[in-house]
């Protein structure tokens, strides 16, 4: 087997085609070389060489499929990942969620759910998770599924903690989770207010508003075109001055929806939708 494999650009149009009918997972307007690489790696690690072989493997077996996708989606993620955007979030944003009855969020693209646990510790020490519901979807069942349990190896808890207090955590991080074994499973009371379920940002809709949208280091996989679509999605699921927070290397930038934000954090990418475009 080979460390690499050369694709015939139409063979590669064909499988991304073919997925897209059979399951309607929508690879095409994904970031070309990453999508490459990770079509690449799957096929080694499985001792493949051939795409049309992957293909047909694909369309006949379901199961193959979800470990196709899930080495497709990108779920690198830790606790309070990049502290001072949670520090922002606590300074410019919480304060203004505070003025809402209720509090609607969503967390797109949640991966297993860590940073979906940081953003109901941080929405619990300012006094409103109570009042608030946190929707966290990913196009990754298995991921979905860790981040439903709640439960993490140990090994990262060092990181967790720091990351907590540098995001200007008021407690100590250890009430919310209990060790157990080589693992850390957190508090069940942060999961009250959390919906985790499936949602693919390259092809399904708007589902609720909501007062602020969470999705860091899923656009980057993407390519201008699904960037815009989804920028699109975000603004029509936003509430007139609701917040868009983004990852440190996405930027609205070059976005067709640009104009109808304003910038409340340069350097952490936060962005509050406008009410009247002028």
């Amino acid at each position: 087997m080979k460390d690499t494999i050369d694709f015939d650009k139409k063979e590669f149009k064909d499988l991304l085609d073919s997925i897209h009918f059979i399951y309607g997972y929508d690879f095409t307007d994904y970031s070309e070389a990453s999508l490459r690489r990770r079509v690449e790696h799957f096929m080694i690690s499985r001792k493949i060489d051939d795409l049309t072989f992957l293909g047909r493997t694909l369309a006949k077996d379901e199961r193959f499929f979800a470990e196709f996708v899930l080495e497709m989606s990108v779920t690198v993620t830790t606790m309070f990942r990049d502290p001072a955007f949670y520090k922002s979030i606590r300074d410019h944003v919480v304060q203004r969620l505070a003025t809402y009855p209720f509090i609607k969020i969503w967390v797109a693209g949640c991966a297993t759910g860590q940073e979906v646990y940081s953003l109901a510790i941080l929405l619990e020490e300012e006094g409103f998770l109570s009042r608030s519901i946190i929707y966290a979807t990913d196009i990754n069942q298995k991921s979905l599924q860790i981040a439903k349990e709640g439960v993490y190896s140990i090994d990262n808890l060092k990181e967790y903690t720091l990351n907590y207090q540098k995001a200007g955590g008021t407690k100590s991080f250890s009430e919310y989770y209990k060790a157990k074994y080589n693992h850390v499973m957190f508090d069940k009371s942060l999961k009250q207010n959390i919906v985790f379920s499936p949602h693919n940002l390259a092809v399904d809709q708007s589902f609720n508003e909501f007062q602020l949208i969470i999705c860091r280091n899923v656009l980057i996989y993407f390519k201008q075109s699904l960037q815009n679509k989804v920028f699109d999605l975000f603004y029509e699921s936003l509430c007139p001055f609701g917040f868009l927070g983004l990852g440190n290397k996405e930027s609205l930038l070059f976005s067709d929806k640009k104009k109808h934000f304003d910038e409340i954090d340069k350097k952490e990418k936060i962005f509050m939708k406008k009410k009247y475009i002028s």
